[in-house]
Protein backbone atom coordinates (compact mmCIF):
# COMPACT_ATOMS: atom_id res chain seq x y z
CA UNK A 1 0.00 0.00 0.00
CA UNK A 2 1.22 3.54 -0.88
CA UNK A 3 0.08 5.89 1.65
CA UNK A 4 -0.45 9.21 1.09
CA UNK A 5 -2.89 12.21 1.89
CA UNK A 6 -6.42 13.23 0.01
CA UNK A 7 -5.07 16.12 -1.01
CA UNK A 8 -2.22 18.07 0.64
CA UNK A 9 -3.85 21.52 0.69
CA UNK A 10 -6.21 19.80 3.55
CA UNK A 11 -3.00 19.73 5.63
CA UNK A 12 -3.77 23.18 6.13
CA UNK A 13 -6.71 22.00 8.61
CA UNK A 14 -4.35 20.45 11.08
CA UNK A 15 -3.40 24.00 12.18
CA UNK A 16 -7.27 23.86 13.67
CA UNK A 17 -6.04 21.14 16.18
CA UNK A 18 -4.19 23.21 18.47
CA UNK A 19 -6.77 26.10 17.93
CA UNK A 20 -9.30 24.05 19.04
CA UNK A 21 -7.44 22.90 22.01
CA UNK A 22 -7.27 26.92 23.05
CA UNK A 23 -10.53 27.35 22.55
CA UNK A 24 -12.15 24.34 24.61
CA UNK A 25 -9.40 25.65 27.17
CA UNK A 26 -10.55 29.07 27.12
CA UNK A 27 -14.16 28.36 27.00
CA UNK A 28 -14.00 26.48 30.16
CA UNK A 29 -11.97 29.30 32.04
CA UNK A 30 -14.52 31.71 30.77
CA UNK A 31 -17.21 30.20 31.61
CA UNK A 32 -15.70 29.52 35.03
CA UNK A 33 -15.09 33.53 34.96
CA UNK A 34 -18.83 34.08 34.85
CA UNK A 35 -20.18 32.04 37.76
CA UNK A 36 -17.75 33.34 39.47
CA UNK A 37 -18.71 37.02 38.47
CA UNK A 38 -22.29 36.12 39.00
CA UNK A 39 -21.95 34.34 42.78
CA UNK A 40 -19.65 33.73 45.34
CA UNK A 41 -18.18 29.97 45.30
CA UNK A 42 -20.18 29.04 48.50
CA UNK A 43 -23.25 29.71 46.70
CA UNK A 44 -22.90 28.59 43.14
CA UNK A 45 -24.22 24.33 44.27
CA UNK A 46 -27.44 25.87 45.30
CA UNK A 47 -27.75 28.16 42.50
CA UNK A 48 -26.74 25.67 39.30
CA UNK A 49 -27.61 22.76 38.63
CA UNK A 50 -25.50 19.62 39.55
CA UNK A 51 -22.55 19.23 37.02
CA UNK A 52 -22.70 15.30 35.60
CA UNK A 53 -20.08 13.15 36.71
CA UNK A 54 -18.55 13.24 33.08
CA UNK A 55 -18.42 16.73 32.87
CA UNK A 56 -14.87 16.90 33.05
CA UNK A 57 -14.20 14.52 30.46
CA UNK A 58 -16.49 16.41 27.77
CA UNK A 59 -13.70 18.80 26.69
CA UNK A 60 -11.78 15.84 25.72
CA UNK A 61 -14.52 14.32 23.84
CA UNK A 62 -14.95 17.12 22.28
CA UNK A 63 -11.62 17.32 20.84
CA UNK A 64 -11.11 14.20 20.17
CA UNK A 65 -14.36 14.02 18.19
CA UNK A 66 -13.38 17.51 15.91
CA UNK A 67 -9.80 16.02 15.54
CA UNK A 68 -11.32 12.86 13.98
CA UNK A 69 -13.81 14.71 11.92
CA UNK A 70 -10.63 16.80 10.66
CA UNK A 71 -9.03 13.50 9.93
CA UNK A 72 -11.83 12.20 7.81
CA UNK A 73 -11.69 15.70 5.47
CA UNK A 74 -8.04 15.48 5.05
CA UNK A 75 -8.89 11.74 4.17
CA UNK A 76 -5.43 10.62 6.35
CA UNK A 77 -4.08 7.43 4.89
CA UNK A 78 -6.34 7.54 1.71
CA UNK A 79 -4.02 6.69 -1.17
CA UNK A 80 -3.21 4.17 -4.41
CA UNK A 81 -2.51 0.36 -4.28
CA UNK A 82 0.61 -0.81 -5.66
CA UNK A 83 0.44 -3.78 -7.76
CA UNK A 84 3.30 -6.18 -7.74
CA UNK A 85 2.80 -8.25 -11.87
CA UNK A 86 5.07 -9.87 -13.59
CA UNK A 87 4.86 -9.51 -17.47
CA UNK A 88 6.74 -11.70 -20.23
CA UNK A 89 8.96 -9.30 -22.07
CA UNK A 90 12.13 -8.86 -24.28
CA UNK A 91 14.89 -6.41 -24.22
CA UNK A 92 16.01 -6.69 -28.14
CA UNK A 93 18.74 -4.97 -29.60
CA UNK A 94 18.69 -4.87 -33.30
CA UNK A 95 22.66 -4.63 -34.59
CA UNK A 96 22.87 -4.09 -38.21
CA UNK A 97 26.10 -3.97 -41.06
CA UNK A 98 26.19 -1.35 -43.05
CA UNK A 99 29.17 -1.90 -44.26
CA UNK A 100 29.68 -1.74 -48.34
CA UNK A 101 29.30 -5.14 -48.45
CA UNK A 102 25.67 -5.05 -48.20
CA UNK A 103 25.00 -3.79 -51.11
CA UNK A 104 25.60 -6.31 -53.04
CA UNK A 105 22.77 -7.71 -55.01
CA UNK A 106 23.37 -11.27 -54.94
CA UNK A 107 19.88 -11.33 -52.66
CA UNK A 108 16.75 -9.20 -53.60
CA UNK A 109 17.09 -6.15 -53.90
CA UNK A 110 20.20 -6.40 -52.06
CA UNK A 111 21.24 -7.72 -48.53
CA UNK A 112 20.83 -4.31 -46.71
CA UNK A 113 17.30 -3.50 -47.75
CA UNK A 114 16.46 -7.74 -47.17
CA UNK A 115 18.31 -7.27 -43.74
CA UNK A 116 15.81 -3.63 -43.01
CA UNK A 117 12.45 -5.54 -44.06
CA UNK A 118 13.99 -8.53 -41.76
CA UNK A 119 14.06 -6.18 -38.61
CA UNK A 120 10.90 -4.20 -39.95
CA UNK A 121 8.66 -7.23 -40.14
CA UNK A 122 10.31 -9.12 -36.98
CA UNK A 123 9.14 -6.16 -34.63
CA UNK A 124 5.56 -6.39 -36.29
CA UNK A 125 5.27 -9.82 -34.82
CA UNK A 126 6.11 -7.89 -31.45
CA UNK A 127 4.12 -6.47 -28.50
CA UNK A 128 4.75 -5.04 -25.32
CA UNK A 129 8.79 -6.11 -26.41
CA UNK A 130 11.30 -3.32 -26.02
CA UNK A 131 13.68 -2.65 -29.42
CA UNK A 132 16.76 -0.35 -29.75
CA UNK A 133 18.69 -0.31 -33.21
CA UNK A 134 22.91 -0.38 -33.27
CA UNK A 135 24.45 0.13 -36.99
CA UNK A 136 27.87 -1.08 -36.75
CA UNK A 137 31.09 -1.41 -40.04
CA UNK A 138 34.83 -0.66 -38.69
CA UNK A 139 32.98 1.33 -36.10
CA UNK A 140 29.49 0.98 -34.09
CA UNK A 141 26.97 3.84 -33.45
CA UNK A 142 23.76 3.19 -31.68
CA UNK A 143 20.80 5.07 -33.08
CA UNK A 144 18.18 4.63 -31.32
CA UNK A 145 18.09 3.25 -27.56
CA UNK A 146 15.42 0.43 -26.30
CA UNK A 147 11.97 1.71 -26.82
CA UNK A 148 8.40 0.21 -27.43
CA UNK A 149 7.69 3.00 -30.31
CA UNK A 150 8.22 0.38 -33.02
CA UNK A 151 6.40 3.32 -35.46
CA UNK A 152 9.96 5.44 -34.37
CA UNK A 153 12.37 2.25 -35.16
CA UNK A 154 10.81 1.27 -38.74
CA UNK A 155 11.11 4.97 -39.40
CA UNK A 156 14.96 5.25 -38.11
CA UNK A 157 15.91 1.70 -39.97
CA UNK A 158 13.94 2.59 -43.09
CA UNK A 159 16.91 5.63 -43.63
CA UNK A 160 19.68 3.57 -43.05
CA UNK A 161 22.35 3.72 -45.66
CA UNK A 162 25.86 1.86 -45.80
CA UNK A 163 26.94 6.00 -46.17
CA UNK A 164 26.88 6.31 -42.60
CA UNK A 165 29.61 4.54 -41.48
CA UNK A 166 32.96 6.33 -42.57
CA UNK A 167 35.04 3.44 -41.14
CA UNK A 168 34.33 0.53 -43.01
CA UNK A 169 34.69 -3.48 -42.19
CA UNK A 170 33.13 -5.71 -40.30
CA UNK A 171 34.19 -5.32 -36.40
CA UNK A 172 31.76 -7.44 -34.37
CA UNK A 173 33.49 -6.29 -31.41
CA UNK A 174 32.80 -2.63 -31.61
CA UNK A 175 29.46 -3.91 -32.08
CA UNK A 176 29.20 -5.59 -29.09
CA UNK A 177 30.88 -3.16 -27.16
CA UNK A 178 28.01 -0.26 -28.12
CA UNK A 179 25.81 -2.92 -27.87
CA UNK A 180 26.44 -3.42 -24.27
CA UNK A 181 26.34 0.24 -23.48
CA UNK A 182 22.88 0.17 -24.81
CA UNK A 183 21.98 -2.68 -22.34
CA UNK A 184 23.69 -0.74 -19.10
CA UNK A 185 20.16 -0.59 -17.31
CA UNK A 186 18.67 -4.33 -18.21
CA UNK A 187 19.48 -6.85 -16.14
CA UNK A 188 22.16 -9.76 -17.05
CA UNK A 189 20.50 -12.72 -18.56
CA UNK A 190 17.46 -10.72 -20.03
CA UNK A 191 20.05 -8.95 -22.93
CA UNK A 192 18.73 -10.27 -26.34
CA UNK A 193 21.15 -9.39 -29.31
CA UNK A 194 19.91 -10.48 -32.80
CA UNK A 195 22.77 -9.38 -35.15
CA UNK A 196 22.58 -9.76 -38.96
CA UNK A 197 25.35 -9.49 -41.31
CA UNK A 198 27.21 -10.86 -44.24
CA UNK A 199 29.93 -11.59 -42.02
CA UNK A 200 32.21 -10.57 -44.74
CA UNK A 201 35.40 -7.95 -44.14
CA UNK A 202 35.13 -9.48 -40.47
CA UNK A 203 38.20 -7.84 -38.43
CA UNK A 204 39.03 -11.33 -36.96
CA UNK A 205 37.87 -9.95 -33.08
CA UNK A 206 34.69 -12.52 -32.89
CA UNK A 207 36.73 -14.46 -29.74
CA UNK A 208 37.04 -10.99 -28.40
CA UNK A 209 33.63 -9.74 -29.27
CA UNK A 210 31.98 -13.46 -27.83
CA UNK A 211 34.07 -12.97 -24.22
CA UNK A 212 32.29 -9.34 -24.43
CA UNK A 213 28.89 -11.11 -25.05
CA UNK A 214 28.76 -13.82 -22.66
CA UNK A 215 30.32 -11.29 -19.42
CA UNK A 216 27.59 -9.26 -20.60
CA UNK A 217 24.88 -12.08 -20.50
CA UNK A 218 23.88 -11.51 -24.04
CA UNK A 219 22.10 -13.81 -25.70
CA UNK A 220 23.05 -13.67 -29.64
CA UNK A 221 20.80 -14.78 -32.73
CA UNK A 222 22.86 -14.32 -35.64
CA UNK A 223 21.15 -14.08 -39.31
CA UNK A 224 22.99 -13.98 -42.30
CA UNK A 225 22.36 -12.82 -45.78
CA UNK A 226 24.00 -13.22 -48.84
CA UNK A 227 24.64 -15.93 -50.93
CA UNK A 228 28.04 -18.21 -50.45
CA UNK A 229 28.31 -17.73 -54.31
CA UNK A 230 28.68 -13.95 -53.78
CA UNK A 231 28.10 -10.96 -56.04
CA UNK A 232 30.17 -7.70 -57.25
CA UNK A 233 29.89 -5.15 -54.36
CA UNK A 234 28.16 -1.81 -55.94
CA UNK A 235 30.17 1.66 -55.76
CA UNK A 236 27.70 4.27 -54.99
CA UNK A 237 28.57 8.37 -55.49
CA UNK A 238 25.83 10.86 -54.42
CA UNK A 239 23.25 7.94 -54.68
CA UNK A 240 24.33 7.53 -58.97
CA UNK A 241 26.15 4.03 -59.60
CA UNK A 242 29.71 4.63 -60.47
CA UNK A 243 31.11 0.88 -60.84
CA UNK A 244 31.55 -1.93 -59.28
CA UNK A 245 34.45 -2.59 -56.14
CA UNK A 246 37.90 -3.88 -57.91
CA UNK A 247 41.14 -5.18 -56.26
CA UNK A 248 44.94 -3.96 -56.64
CA UNK A 249 44.63 -5.91 -60.33
CA UNK A 250 41.42 -3.61 -61.30
CA UNK A 251 39.43 -7.26 -61.22
CA UNK A 252 35.82 -7.30 -59.52
CA UNK A 253 35.76 -8.39 -56.33
CA UNK A 254 32.94 -11.20 -55.48
CA UNK A 255 31.67 -10.41 -51.72
CA UNK A 256 30.62 -13.80 -50.40
CA UNK A 257 28.64 -14.53 -47.25
CA UNK A 258 30.82 -15.58 -44.27
CA UNK A 259 29.02 -17.13 -41.50
CA UNK A 260 31.61 -19.11 -39.77
CA UNK A 261 32.03 -15.65 -37.38
CA UNK A 262 28.10 -15.74 -37.08
CA UNK A 263 27.35 -19.06 -36.06
CA UNK A 264 30.13 -19.24 -33.66
CA UNK A 265 28.64 -16.00 -32.07
CA UNK A 266 25.37 -17.42 -31.68
CA UNK A 267 26.54 -21.16 -30.23
CA UNK A 268 28.52 -19.71 -28.17
CA UNK A 269 26.53 -17.40 -26.28
CA UNK A 270 23.81 -19.97 -25.84
CA UNK A 271 21.74 -17.91 -29.24
CA UNK A 272 20.85 -19.55 -32.49
CA UNK A 273 22.21 -18.68 -36.21
CA UNK A 274 19.01 -18.11 -38.63
CA UNK A 275 19.72 -17.93 -42.71
CA UNK A 276 18.38 -14.61 -43.45
CA UNK A 277 18.14 -14.93 -47.43
CA UNK A 278 14.41 -16.55 -47.24
CA UNK A 279 12.58 -13.61 -45.93
CA UNK A 280 9.39 -15.33 -44.12
CA UNK A 281 11.09 -18.12 -43.09
CA UNK A 282 14.20 -16.26 -41.40
CA UNK A 283 10.91 -13.62 -39.70
CA UNK A 284 9.61 -16.37 -37.94
CA UNK A 285 12.86 -17.98 -37.13
CA UNK A 286 13.75 -15.05 -35.81
CA UNK A 287 10.41 -14.54 -33.64
CA UNK A 288 10.82 -18.20 -32.13
CA UNK A 289 14.30 -17.66 -31.13
CA UNK A 290 13.49 -14.76 -29.18
CA UNK A 291 10.26 -15.86 -27.69
CA UNK A 292 12.02 -19.17 -27.04
CA UNK A 293 12.82 -17.85 -23.38
CA UNK A 294 11.40 -14.69 -22.53
CA UNK A 295 12.49 -12.35 -20.07
CA UNK A 296 10.21 -12.55 -17.04
CA UNK A 297 10.44 -8.09 -15.81
CA UNK A 298 8.26 -7.78 -12.27
CA UNK A 299 6.25 -4.01 -11.99
CA UNK A 300 4.99 -1.98 -9.71
CA UNK A 301 1.64 -0.66 -10.77
CA UNK A 302 -0.26 1.61 -9.38
CA UNK A 303 -3.84 0.90 -8.78
CA UNK A 304 -6.01 3.61 -10.44
CA UNK A 305 -9.15 3.18 -7.56
CA UNK A 306 -8.22 4.87 -5.26
CA UNK A 307 -8.56 3.55 -1.06
CA UNK A 308 -10.39 5.87 1.36
CA UNK A 309 -9.96 5.54 4.81
CA UNK A 310 -12.24 8.36 5.94
CA UNK A 311 -15.24 6.61 6.57
CA UNK A 312 -13.45 5.10 9.62
CA UNK A 313 -12.33 8.59 10.91
CA UNK A 314 -15.64 10.05 10.60
CA UNK A 315 -17.21 7.03 12.34
CA UNK A 316 -15.20 7.97 15.45
CA UNK A 317 -16.14 11.66 15.03
CA UNK A 318 -19.70 10.39 15.12
CA UNK A 319 -18.99 7.98 18.25
CA UNK A 320 -17.67 10.78 20.02
CA UNK A 321 -20.67 13.10 19.56
CA UNK A 322 -23.11 10.25 21.06
CA UNK A 323 -21.07 10.03 23.54
CA UNK A 324 -20.76 13.30 24.65
CA UNK A 325 -24.59 13.77 23.79
CA UNK A 326 -25.84 10.72 25.95
CA UNK A 327 -23.14 10.75 28.85
CA UNK A 328 -25.10 14.92 29.42
CA UNK A 329 -28.38 14.99 31.32
CA UNK A 330 -29.24 17.76 29.52
CA UNK A 331 -29.30 16.08 26.31
CA UNK A 332 -26.91 19.18 24.36
CA UNK A 333 -23.92 19.68 23.37
CA UNK A 334 -22.60 22.17 26.01
CA UNK A 335 -19.75 21.74 27.63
Amino acid sequence: MNWSLGNYWYLFLLLLVPLLAVVLVNYRKWKKNRRNTFAETRFQDELFEDKSPFYGVFPLLYFIALVFLIFSIIDLLGGKEEIKSSQKMNNVIFVLDVSNSMNAEDVEPNRLTLAKNLIINTMQKMTNDRVGIVVFAGEASSIMPLTTDYSAAETYISGIETNIMKIQGTDFLKAMEETARKFKNIAKGSRKVVLISDGEDNEGNEDRAIRLAKNEGMSVISVGVGSDEGAPVPVYVFGQLMGYKTDRSGQTILSQRQTVALEKTARSTGGTYIDGNNLEQAIQQIHDALNNKNSTTESLVQSHNSIHYYQYFLAVSLLFFLLIYFLNPKRDLNV
